[in-house]
């Protein structure tokens, strides 16, 4: 089942999903929090899990909402893994790409959604990599050089 009401902290995101939805939640939760670079902060957002840069640390968004890193979401048909890294394309798309395909997983993804039913569906290995692979303070810059585009 799908989201029910908003959550205002982990807790109750996660107790309000399905038994079997919160157990492949919790999965991903696990590799990506085993992988997060130091510094960012687990929040709920539009009735997400998120991770993102606490405003303490960058409050310049173009939103005045804290920037977003990476992001797990129970949908209504699928649950979402968002990797804002991989948005674009570029070298880390690329190794996304090229993990799944050598994990034998089938990627469904938009810009930076990965759609998926269970974990298994996943690359977790490479979703890990991902996570792991830009540093707070190296993301900013990627969001800072963004908006002067």
């Amino acid at each position: 089942m799908a989201r029910k009401t908003q959550s205002a902290t982990v807790a109750e995101f996660l107790a309000q999903l399905a038994p079997d939805r919160r157990q492949e939640v919790e999965r991903v939760r696990a590799e990506i929090r085993r992988h997060l670079p130091a510094g960012y902060e687990e929040a709920i957002s539009k009735n997400m899990l998120v991770y993102q840069v606490p405003l303490g640390k960058y409050s310049n968004t173009y939103n005045g909402h804290a920037l977003w890193y990476v992001a797990l979401a129970s949908e209504k048909s699928y649950l979402s893994l968002h990797l804002m890294p991989v948005y674009g394309g570029g070298a880390l798309a690329a190794r996304l790409a090229d993990g799944f395909k050598a994990a034998g997983k089938q990627l469904d993804m938009g810009k930076a959604c990965i759609r998926f039913q269970t974990a298994s569906d996943l690359a977790l290995d490479t979703v890990g990599e991902i996570v792991a692979s830009v540093p707070m303070d190296r993301w900013i810059k990627v969001a800072q050089a963004a908006r002067r585009r």
